[in-house]
């Protein structure tokens, strides 16, 4: 897969977790769901600090962006 490619597919997932919005899922709906999300994050976790991890063993610093 192109760098490109990868960062197309994190650009998406990154708009894909902004439409998340958990506080407006029913009590049930939430219970019901909450070992596979549970999971999702704990995932998600562990991928983005490898990530980070392998940027920074490169010797780059990982810098929030500034906003306007």
């Amino acid at each position: 897969m192109s760098t490109n490619e990868v960062m197309a597919r994190l650009r998406a997932a990154v708009s894909a977790l902004g439409d998340v919005d958990v506080s407006a899922w029913p009590e049930d709906t939430l219970k019901e769901q909450l070992g596979e999300l549970s999971a999702a994050l704990v995932s998600l976790d562990s991928l983005l600090t490898r990530v980070a991890d392998e940027v920074r063993g490169r010797g780059l610093r990982i810098e929030e962006p500034v906003s306007a």
